[in-house]
């Protein structure tokens, strides 16, 4: 097939979506960057066309809106909603994680749940897409309303999911505290021990040790690997971190670990910038224990600065950039300026951190760039480490899972690498992960039929 047939084949699918999903601009965002990547495929292999995988694909299988309703502790009733989106389960059970965020809607939880499809496909492991959450915000409740609203919330999603069929994780919004209540609720309503129907469970109810740590240490563990592939590495680079949550502050650990000087991170009101290196026993015990704001942090450490809108760290110069909040933080203007400051390799900790002029701004001027669909697959990896353990009963150590998720995020750079020169885009990381990743999944399809 020609490169405009296959071309004005993928647009005219992207038409599909846009009709069929009016106003859900972040779905639209996510689908259309995977799909300008998939060109290659269709000209060299047109059979995918004739079986539609394309079409299938853009459809989820399922897509479940409940209400949610809960009591708050003076006893007035609220209502949120509910979803979970089961996106693609040609290579597993539905996998993904739920999000608490006041931003949550359809759009969010199918653009998220289109990544994870090609995400979890590059894990290597039997995994397939899914997301949910609701438009819940945990910040400035108290645990008993938080453990309420998981209680009400799994009544609900209990009836869809479990350990062959769907299993859910944590996101934005969802801890280790969430998935307890979470998990609690799930087995009273099902009456039974089914460990592996959650992950990011606490270790001693069945969670994997290293699974707190995944999503960020695997970002850098990528970033270790684009940086080698330059005959380079992590050692005296500085670094700057958006977020302070759980990926940012893992990412923050390893980067130290590994010889860079994190100099900044941020929360939804602002960022940090310490340019004696942040200083992480400090940020976890703010963030994980005391919950409060970043700003904070200047109060035990006077040298540093803090500045309102967290939008602006990107200002700081810095060798690796690490966007680990939330989607579309960082912008072609923000790209901008990282790289006229001098930024060597940005990885995306966070969903689709980047908007499509930023990625763009980043290639064209030859930085190294990790798309978050392989950069931050460490957790949904070790999720799916995790659910290896439940099934098995059994417990692996902290050195036996991170051996493995290091082994698993070269994997996902070493096969991103091949697909980009093997569909001729040497280097693209972006075009290599999506077709790694579609590749599986898109062969599972073939195989199982029209269903």
């Amino acid at each position: 097939m020609s490169n405009e047939k296959a071309l004005n084949y993928v647009n005219d699918v992207y038409e599909i979506v846009k009709e069929r999903n009016p106003n859900e601009e972040e779905f639209q965002q996510a689908v259309k960057e995977i799909l300008d990547s998939l060109v290659p495929v269709f000209e060299k292999e047109p059979s995918y066309i004739d079986h539609a995988i394309l079409e299938r694909m853009i459809e989820p299988e399922r897509i479940i809106s409940f209400r949610v309703p809960w009591v708050d502790d003076s006893g007035k009733v609220h209502v949120n909603r509910g979803f979970r989106v089961q996106f693609n389960s040609a290579i597993g059970p539905y996998k993904g994680g739920l999000r608490f965020h006041p931003s949550v809607n359809a759009s969010i939880v199918k653009f998220l749940g289109f990544e994870q499809i090609f995400k979890n496909s590059l894990t290597g492991q039997p995994i397939g897409g899914g997301k949910g959450g609701s438009d819940f915000e945990p910040k400035g409740k108290s645990d008993n309303e938080i453990m309420r609203f998981c209680q009400s919330f799994m009544s609900e999603l209990s009836k869809h999911i479990g350990p062959d069929t769907d299993v859910p994780a944590g996101d934005i919004g969802v801890g280790a505290r969430e998935i307890g209540y979470l998990f609690g609720q799930y087995k009273k309503m099902r009456g039974g021990y089914e460990a592996g129907v959650l992950t990011g469970k606490k270790p001693d109810f069945g969670g994997s040790l290293a699974r707190t740590e995944a999503t960020g240490y695997g970002t850098v563990y990528f970033v270790q690997e684009m940086l080698k592939g330059k005959q380079d590495d992590l050692n005296g680079k500085t670094v700057v971190v958006s977020g302070s949550g759980n990926v940012s502050t893992y990412a923050i650990e390893k980067a130290t670990e590994l010889g860079a000087t994190v100099v900044a991170c941020s929360d939804s009101n602002g960022y940090i910038y310490d340019k004696e290196g942040i200083n992480l026993d400090t940020v976890k015990r703010l963030k994980e224990v005391e919950r409060k704001r970043i700003k904070a942090y200047t109060e035990e450490h006077p040298n540093a600065e803090y500045h309102e809108g967290f939008e602006n760290i990107w200002t700081i110069p810095c060798d690796i950039a690490l966007p680990c909040a939330t989607q579309n933080e960082l912008n072609a203007e923000s790209a901008q300026t990282l790289v006229k400051n001098g930024v060597k390799a940005v990885a995306e900790g966070a969903n689709m951190p980047s908007t499509l002029d930023a990625i763009n701004v980043f290639q064209t001027n030859d930085v190294l760039f990790g798309p978050a669909k392989a950069a931050n697959a460490g957790g949904v990896a070790v999720s799916a480490l995790e659910m290896a353990q439940n099934s098995s009963r059994i417990a692996w150590k902290f050195e036996e899972v991170d051996a493995k998720l290091q082994e698993i995020m070269k994997d996902i750079y070493n096969n991103s690498v091949k697909a980009a020169e093997d569909y001729g885009k040497p280097g693209n990381l972006v075009v290599g992960a999506n077709i790694a990743g579609f590749l599986k999944v898109a062969n599972a399809m073939v195989d199982q039929g029209v269903i």
